[in-house]
């Protein structure tokens, strides 16, 4: 009875077994090597097989050898496509899957060369090719690590820390100390970590910094220029002449005002577009100073490249008055004093320095004159 029972249950698992063996026959493997046009393995790259009669997709990845390897890819013609971040690099078509191992490997280098062969493309023109190829690679990688940096160095300013990002674009500049922009981002850093220090031997050390690198900064960026005027675009000049104003603050934080007033001039010669701002600095720089004629000078320049520019006007009257001079009891300011509080206040009517505008024509006797053309007396 034993026996009888045993027997249909052996048979049963004999057919499964059977069944599984028949099943594990229908599918193959494929393996590869992939490697780039240096013969450097591709790791993390994405092998895709294609099954061009079904549809079925297998996709695999290579490891640090770029080495790729699968079981269970049932037989058929594939297209098979190698891909790194997205962008194909190379594909085979019409490979032909069987129950045995599948061997495909990727050489770029063997297969540039093959598709240069078939263009009519010389092995000189295919080197330079090459050449240009692992160039472009390299500084996409180069490009990668410094946006790294920057990103890194913005959190650090970000949440205060002016030196810690000063030193993170520091790093930056030694791994490629050809690109102005990484030592104008140096130079904000150092400016911004100056501005900051309470100790007089750091703050004065922080902005000597600040202009060293902002002159590397332009000194780069005229460079390219020259180099390529081609590239003279109206946003890489606008750009230059933001490196100038930048030196000039720093320059004037650092006391070296006569070299400011130079950066300050360079940049609205350099963009006509913003010399109003340009001279208003460079005003302000000489206000500061003291240099009474010189930064009334450099008003009246500002206000002719740009007329509406309020702020001109009263610091210009500011300075005017600082010019004057008493008769007795009466002060005597120089003439366009009042006319250049009046012009602030019909374009500032209520702005910043609309009442110490007031004050000052009152402290003169002159008039208030709205842009209106009334007359209020002056308190």
């Amino acid at each position: 009875m034993t026996k009888r029972v045993l027997m249909p249950i052996l048979i049963s698992l004999l057919a499964l077994v059977s069944v599984s063996w028949l099943e594990a026959q229908q599918s193959g493997t494929v393996k590869g090597v992939c490697k780039d046009v240096n013969g450097k393995p591709i790791a993390g790259a994405q092998v895709e097989w294609l099954n061009t009669e079904n549809g079925r997709k297998y996709e695999l990845k290579t490891n640090n050898k770029g080495e790729y390897f699968s079981l269970g890819i049932v037989p058929g013609k594939y297209k098979v496509t190698l891909s790194s971040s997205g962008q194909e690099l190379y594909h085979f078509g019409g490979v032909n899957v069987t129950l045995d191992e599948t061997e495909l490997d990727f050489d770029l280098k063997k297969e540039q060369a093959a598709t240069a062969q078939q263009a009519g493309i010389t092995a000189e023109e295919l080197k330079a090719r090459q050449e240009a190829q692992e160039k472009a690679t390299k500084e996409n990688l180069n490009v990668k690590s410094l946006n790294d940096k920057l990103a890194l160095a913005k959190q650090e300013a970000d949440s205060g820390d002016f030196n810690a990002a000063a030193a993170t674009v520091s790093e930056a500049t030694q791994m490629d100390p050809n690109r102005d922009l990484l030592w104008a981002k140096l130079g904000d850093y150092e400016e911004s970590a100056a501005a900051k220090s309470t100790d007089a031997g750091e703050k004065s050390k922080d902005y000597g910094e600040a202009v060293t690198d902002y002159q590397k900064a332009v000194d780069l960026k005229q460079k390219a220029l020259d180099a390529e005027p081609s590239k003279k675009s109206p946003d890489e000049i606008k750009k230059l002449a933001s490196y100038y104003n930048n030196l000039g603050q720093a320059q004037a934080k650092a006391g070296k005002t006569d070299d400011a007033v130079k950066s300050y001039t360079q940049a609205a010669q350099v963009d006509p577009a913003g010399a109003a701002q340009y001279y208003f600095n460079t005003g302000a720089v000489l206000t500061n100073a003291g240099k009474v004629d010189d930064a009334i000078a450099a008003f009246d320049k500002s206000i002719a490249a740009d007329p509406n520019r309020a702020e001109a006007y009263y610091w210009k009257g500011v300075n005017l008055i600082g010019k004057a001079t008493l008769k007795g009891d009466k002060m005597v300011a120089p003439d366009g004093t009042a006319q250049a509080f009046n012009k602030y206040l019909e374009l500032q009517p209520n702005g910043q320095f609309a009442e110490p505008a007031k004050q000052m024509l009152a402290s003169i006797g002159a008039n208030v004159e709205t842009q209106y053309g009334k007359k209020k007396p002056a308190k």
